[in-house]
């Protein structure tokens, strides 16, 4: 049983940072390529960014290209998401994701099978 507990969330102003993390549980993250999404009230759930197997590649969203960065710790079993200059539209619950794809050829469209629960981050103006 793979379990992804998120951290880090929290009511900021904007322009503000924060980073969040997401510990595994139940199997070492080395195997997966990673991902963040986040859901805000009322919209779908959408991409925010992902890295692969081994860190050496990653992808984001438009929205947060050159704000946000990903990176993940294997050793710690660990995925980070670095988040700067926050703005009120990036109000969100923040999930992280695993997926057996490696990402290596590519992260986009790549399914995945292990959620966590999420941690709120409010950006406030």
């Amino acid at each position: 049983q793979v379990q992804l507990v998120e951290s880090g969330g929290g009511s900021v102003q904007a322009g503000d940072s924060l980073r969040l993390s997401c510990v595994a549980s139940g199997r070492t993250i080395s195997t997966l390529a990673m991902g963040w999404f986040r859901q805000a009230p009322g919209k779908e759930r959408e991409f925010v960014g992902s890295i692969n197997r081994s860190g050496g590649r990653t992808d984001y969203a438009d929205s947060v290209k050159g704000r946000f960065t990903i990176s993940r710790d294997n050793v710690k079993n660990t995925v980070y998401l670095q988040m700067n200059s926050l703005k009120p539209e990036d109000t969100a619950v923040y999930h992280c994701a695993g997926s057996l794809n490696s990402g290596n050829t590519s992260l986009r469209g790549i399914r995945y099978i292990y959620w966590g629960q999420g941690t709120q981050v409010t950006v406030s103006s």
